[in-house]
């Protein structure tokens, strides 16, 4: 069971490293600093877990999957590539009319997911 855990941790590290959330481009030098930084990214990669947990339970209860990356639906997406999937939202004024452009279908029901606190953004 321990090495099985283990590679939860190693794909939270590969998490850590991945430029799309920068944490390659932090310089601290007081060991006190550094202590913070790692207690913040520990914090941020529990959050994020949590998250994709949460994510993933609701799509076993609806019992409805998500296309990934490569068009296959999928039950167990990462949060990684729900973020991605939200880049395409915009929030736009046109004529002094507020609207959110690119709000698909999909990710509606993705929104239908996430609790109320995440979906006001976009709703």
């Amino acid at each position: 069971i321990t090495y099985k855990n283990q590679q939860s941790t190693e794909r939270g590290f590969r998490f850590l490293k991945d430029p799309l959330f920068f944490t390659d481009s932090f310089f601290v030098e007081k060991p006190e600093r550094i202590e913070t930084m790692l207690f913040l990214m520990s914090l941020c990669l529990l959050i994020y877990n949590l998250g994709q947990r949460e994510l993933r339970n609701c799509l076993k209860r609806v019992k409805k999957g998500i296309n990934n990356q490569v068009g296959k639906v999928t039950l167990r997406p990462t949060l990684r590539w729900i973020f991605q999937c939200f880049q395409g939202i915009h929030y736009v004024i046109l004529n002094g009319v507020k609207q959110i452009v690119n709000l698909t279908e999909e990710r509606r029901f993705i929104l239908s997911l996430l609790p109320a606190s995440c979906q006001r953004y976009y709703l």
